[in-house]
């Protein structure tokens, strides 16, 4: 599955998220894409490489739920702490960069609170895999 290729700085959004957010990928392979390092899929690390949405509005979220709870049914989000543990899929599995699979646009990863991360706008709009 081919696509422009996902680099730092991507742009992310989430189901359950109320704001958008980057993905950060560290120089570790020292492959660069139009100037910005290359995403793997196993670029997918809370924090590390996916950065909060803001706010969480999944029931899913301990966090979330306790406050919902606290507010008497009322949906009371809270802040976003990016629970990914599983590698971005698709994949484009022709390429690969130390090993690893390359992330491309529509890849998803999938978060344990329920929510859908998706790239929104990959950072590479010259290179692509196929």
């Amino acid at each position: 599955m081919g696509g422009p290729n996902v680099v730092s700085t991507a742009m992310l959004t989430c189901t359950f998220g109320m704001a958008p957010s980057t993905l950060n990928v560290l120089p570790l392979n020292r492959v660069t894409i139009e100037g910005r390092p290359a995403a793997t899929i196993q670029d997918h690390l809370p924090i590390v490489n996916i950065a909060p949405f803001g706010m969480c509005m999944s029931l899913a979220n301990p966090t979330v739920a306790a406050a919902t709870a606290a507010a008497l049914g009322v949906l009371t989000p809270m802040p976003c702490i990016p629970a990914t543990t599983t590698p971005w899929t698709p994949m484009a599995p022709t390429k690969m960069i130390g090993n690893q699979p390359v992330l491309t646009a529509g890849s998803q990863c999938i978060c344990n609170w329920g929510g859908v991360i998706a790239i929104s706008m990959p950072g590479a709009m010259r290179t692509t895999t196929n």
